[in-house]
């Protein structure tokens, strides 16, 4: 499925008043935007400042994005999507680098369906405070950053992982539609940025899982197989920040109560859709915190919000077809559910890996080189009901 033709604006942008001002560069310095080179030595998150070597480029990105959302402030979205939002490219050119806005209108709807206002949106990521670089246990050669407040996750994106998204967006607010407390997480705009004349390089942002981060105490990758899927954890006492995975979760278990049945749901309704779009890859981020006293119990936190979760979306389905739940009173309710003992925050992440030819090709290498054991590159049938099953035997 070919995403639309683009239909491509070009303005000169405007400065944000107060911010760092983004220094022009050589096409050669624009791979360091997404290079990480002492990966290996530092795990955890850092803050970017002065002296960082991608500080003057992430204040590229937070110029860009301060007139990227600027426009959609200026010229708000009166309806859902239309055909011609879903495939607008804007294109802002600033001094030593442009940034295109891709989608943007409908990007600007989905915020606020989420009750999401653009004026803190552009607060969080514009130059207001500075990205924290998270250099993340991920195989992938992606990079990835947080917003000073930890409520935004960037990362970037090959260009045929950016079409796929693209090519599927339409479909995707669908289905949010539909699901409002689906699990999936919650897109916010997909971008490019090309520094003078060099490469464009691709990054999504989106509602990050792990928002408010500041009690959570373990963190998961999850993908329902054992291949390349332990991650050595950080001593005891460590100020590390590290997502462990499938084997360092091995003899534990996620104790939800009642909310388990929906849990279940809700991952064959997403894991379902998932399918239907042919993608495959996707994992199942999951982080604990302990609940306070005054937090357990039908009668503290948990109000059911639902418009919350469904603002500005008109479902053509009945409520109770849409797997509605309780919503903890706090923000990012909608990965948020609440147990008898801990709080989990829980979403679906890394949507844009298409089962193609060369996922096909991988799969049989691994066929080969892993016989009985279990590994990531499998059909997308397989693979939602792999994460499924994993699901239904690791809760309670």
């Amino acid at each position: 499925m070919a995403a639309p033709s683009p239909g491509p604006r070009e303005v000169l942008a405007p400065s944000p008043e107060a911010g760092c001002r983004a220094a022009t560069s050589t096409s050669g310095r624009c791979g360091l935007l997404w290079r990480l080179r002492d990966k290996q030595a530092r795990i955890g998150l850092f803050e970017i400042g002065p002296g960082h070597e991608l500080h003057q480029l992430t204040c590229m990105m937070q110029a860009g994005l301060w007139a990227a959302t600027q426009v959609s402030m200026d010229h708000p979205t009166t309806g859902p999507p239309t055909e011609e939002d879903f495939s607008e490219v804007l294109t802002q050119v600033h001094e030593g680098f442009e940034l295109c806005t891709l989608a943007g209108p409908a990007f600007s709807w989905l915020r606020r369906s989420l009750g999401l206002a653009e004026e803190d949106y552009q607060a969080a990521l514009g130059p207001g405070g500075p990205y924290l670089q998270f250099l993340s246990t991920s195989k992938s050669k992606a990079s990835f950053f947080l917003s000073h407040d930890q409520r935004f996750f960037l990362k970037t994106q090959r260009r045929r992982e950016v079409r796929a998204l693209l090519a599927h967006l339409p479909r995707y607010v669908q289905h949010l539609q539909r699901h409002p407390h689906s699990l999936l997480a919650r897109l916010l705009g997909v971008h490019s940025l090309r520094v003078a004349r060099g490469k464009k390089e691709f990054f999504i942002i989106m509602l990050s899982v792990f928002y408010p981060a500041g009690r959570i105490s373990e963190r998961y990758d999850i993908k329902g197989c054992e291949v390349s899927r332990w991650v050595e954890p950080a001593p005891e006492g460590s100020p590390l920040v590290l997502v462990l995975k499938d084997l360092n979760f091995q003899g534990k278990t996620i104790d939800l109560g009642p909310q388990r049945s929906w849990l279940i749901h809700q991952m064959e309704l997403d894991t379902a859709f998932l399918r239907e779009l042919n993608v495959l890859d996707y994992s199942l981020l999951m982080a604990f915190q302990r609940l306070h006293e005054d937090e357990r119990g039908p009668g503290s936190s948990l109000i059911f919000r639902t418009a919350r979760s469904v603002r500005g979306a008109q479902s053509p389905e009945e409520p109770g077809a849409q797997n509605r739940r309780l919503l903890p009173d706090s923000p990012n309710a909608l990965h948020i559910l609440d147990g008898p003992e801990q709080r989990y925050f829980l979403g679906l992440v890394d949507l844009a890996t298409v089962y193609g030819l060369r996922k096909r090709l991988e799969h049989l290498w691994k066929t080969l080189r892993y016989p009985g054991r279990t590994f990531s590159t499998v059909s997308p049938a397989r693979y939602a009901r792999r994460l499924c099953q994993w699901v239904e035997a690791h809760t309670e």
